[in-house]
């Protein structure tokens, strides 16, 4: 399937940058990055084996600083905004935007705005936060947001858009995850009916790493850091008791790329749960027979399991959050009472341990991989803002800082491919038969 990925843009872009850079190769300086730069989407090999690139996947802008922007440094007025759950690393993105706007470009108007959409609101407007580097400097050390953060409100486009125009901004950075981006887009396209010249550039914002057309998010590999310790600790637990049980809870709604991958760098999973992997409790090939069968053999077991896995198990809940995501139903209290009964009702000594890190996790500060890959992720946003550009996000495709239509990123979830090579080393490394249930 093709994408357009052509990135909109304000205007023709002819101010020559501050940013004294070359603009030839070979010169052993830095250099600009060209109009006409970029990389190919998907540079899989066809099934026939040939060394081209399959046909069809398009071409992406690839990020980085203009030799010509679009706005003049001085006129600028930033506003930065944070949207949804909390995910390490999104003051490092603050931070970043922050210094590369002041120090890169000399823009001395930076605004933060506060608790997301909600915060430009009539009924819950929010004082601003001026942003310069003396306010950030430090805030890549703490957790959370120094903006603070809320879900919903992006609907109201109309209403934010006249906030955008009080506040004199003619740039929106918006970090958060796909609710935001498409309340971004949908801000966008409001700017561009009433001919506004403000740029929306969006840097994504999933801990559970499931943004189409893009490598990874920010703060995910903080995230399964810190999950694996989690299963750490109920390894311990479990192989320190007779029949003992580690049961992991980790974030994951739709996608189950955090267990995955937790399961991989801890080494000690027997079961991983995940939402793309339909699984089943009772009968010859449930989790629960399968489960006892590991208890006999080992005296002990790992059990990770996403948040979003097995909804098909428990009650459908018709309720939904602000963000319009469908609340789920707590699949780790529903498996802990679950194991519990079937060991019980057979009389079988067992020891359970249950442990849900999600906030922890969410609130940690982000490791130095995060951290790094934050800074980057701010400073080609920047870019790309000053050169004009909107209706975009920033994100790394191919170990390429790249450009994405808002469009195009939100238009479907990134899921683990169960046919793909992570899940199979998933079940090579935990033993886990393909299917947990019936065929």
């Amino acid at each position: 399937m093709s994408h357009d990925f052509s990135i909109a843009r304000l205007g023709e872009a002819t101010i020559p940058s501050p940013i004294p850079y070359a603009s030839e190769k070979g010169t052993d300086m830095a250099n600009y990055v060209g109009d006409d730069e970029r990389i190919i989407f998907n540079p899989a090999l066809s099934r026939s084996g040939s060394e081209h690139p399959v046909s069809g996947q398009g071409l992406l802008e690839v990020a980085g600083p203009r030799r010509d922007i679009y706005f003049s440094p001085g006129h600028v007025h930033a506003g930065v905004i944070t949207c949804g759950g909390l995910c390490p690393g999104i003051n490092d993105v603050i931070r970043a935007i922050t210094r590369c706007l002041w120090y890169r470009y000399g823009v001395r108007r930076i605004t933060g705005l506060r608790f997301g959409y909600p915060g430009l609101l009539p009924e819950t407007a929010e004082p601003t936060l001026p942003l310069d580097p003396d306010v950030v400097d430090d805030i890549h050390k703490i957790g959370g947001t120094v903006l603070g953060s809320s879900r919903g409100g992006g609907v109201r486009t109309a209403e934010i858009v006249d906030a955008l125009e009080r506040l004199n901004l003619n740039m929106l950075f918006t970090i958060g995850g796909d609710g935001t981006q498409k309340g971004a887009l949908a801000i966008a396209e409001e700017i561009e009916r009433r001919n506004l010249r403000i740029t929306v550039v969006g840097i994504p914002k999933t801990i559970d790493n499931d943004f189409s057309f893009i490598e990874r998010s920010f703060g995910f590999e903080t995230a399964v850091a810190e999950a694996a310790q989690a299963v750490a600790a109920a390894h311990t637990e479990a192989h320190s008791a007779i029949n003992g049980i580690g049961l992991v809870k980790v974030m994951g709604r739709d996608s189950g790329f955090i267990a995955a991958h937790t399961a991989l760098a801890s080494h000690e999973a027997n079961f991983v749960l995940i939402p793309e992997v339909p699984f089943s409790l009772k009968g010859e090939r449930g989790l629960l027979h399968l489960l006892e069968r590991r208890l006999d053999a080992r005296r002990h077991a790992v059990i990770i399991v996403a948040e979003g896995a097995g909804q098909d198990l428990l009650p459908d809940s018709s309720e939904s959050d602000a963000s319009g995501n469908r609340k789920l139903s707590d699949i780790g209290i529903f498996l802990k009472d679950a194991i519990s009964r079937h060991f019980a009702d057979r009389g079988k000594p067992f020891t359970l341990k249950y442990i849900d890190p999600s906030y922890m996790i969410r609130s940690a500060v982000a490791a130095p991989t995060d951290s790094v890959y934050c800074s980057r992720l701010g400073n080609n946003a920047v870019h790309a803002a000053m050169s004009g550009r909107t209706k975009m996000l920033v994100g790394l495709v191919n170990d390429h800082f790249v450009h994405i239509p808002m469009a195009v990123a939100v238009s479907r979830r990134k899921q683990v491919d169960r046919e793909g090579n992570l899940w199979r080393d998933v079940l090579e490394a935990t033993h886990q038969p393909m299917q947990i249930g019936p065929a």
